[in-house]
């Protein structure tokens, strides 16, 4: 199967991020673009792709739901297979994106497949239900995370998340007061989407560095 993946940043980049989409927006949406720009401003090369079920609504219009995330890792390694990056590759996506591909990870870890694990507005749980948690495989996660999250992110806020005992080689990248898609509201937190995203994207550079 072919998988048609969207390139931003440099070909010769040493470090190659694999990134997917939410569950209900495709990989172009506003806040994936945005992502990208900032990311690949780092001179990091960035890889879109969709899910099955998202590219098949470009075809046929519709608005199927998305399948359970663990039914989709099969595709995130197909694409880390297709992709065949050169240098270093870190996986990942936005909310359930990143989700999917933190199932997988450890997988391609131990395969020497991938260097590292970046998740954008990790899904931790549904909005207003917390006790439905996501965290159980990320319990025994042992490839490098890091997870950059908004602190009143609805899906798992600063006030939530470290209470999750999750363990402390998951990095963590906190931005004042952004929600799902890391923004801020400027008149409250003083910064703009802008800042929070290149702050986001020279954190990212940095923390694969060490990889």
């Amino acid at each position: 199967m072919s998988i048609p993946f969207l390139f931003t940043g440099p070909e010769d980049a040493p470090v190659t991020l694999l990134l997917a989409h939410g569950s209900g927006a495709p990989m172009d949406s506003a806040a994936m673009n945005a992502a990208t720009a900032a990311l690949s401003a780092e001179g990091l090369r960035v890889a879109r792709f969709e899910f099955s079920y998202m590219a098949a609504r470009r075809t046929d219009g519709g608005r199927r739901p998305p399948p359970k995330a663990e039914t989709l890792n099969p595709e995130f390694r197909a694409a880390v297979a297709a992709l065949q990056a050169k240098g270093r590759l870190v996986i990942g996506g936005k909310s359930m994106g990143g989700r999917v591909a933190s199932m997988a990870a450890d997988g391609l870890h131990d395969d020497g497949l991938i260097a590292g694990l970046l998740c954008l507005g990790y899904p931790f749980h549904p909005p207003e239900k917390p006790a439905q948690l996501r965290t159980a495989h990320l319990m025994a996660l042992k490839a490098p995370t890091l997870i950059c999250q908004g602190t009143r992110d609805p899906f798992g806020t600063r006030d939530e998340v470290p209470g999750y005992g999750l363990p402390e080689r998951i990095r963590f990248l906190w931005l004042e007061d952004g929600d799902h898609d890391l923004k801020p509201r400027k008149s409250i937190s003083g910064f703009s989407a802008a800042d929070h995203l290149a702050t986001m994207a020279k954190t990212v550079k940095a923390w694969t560095q060490t990889l």
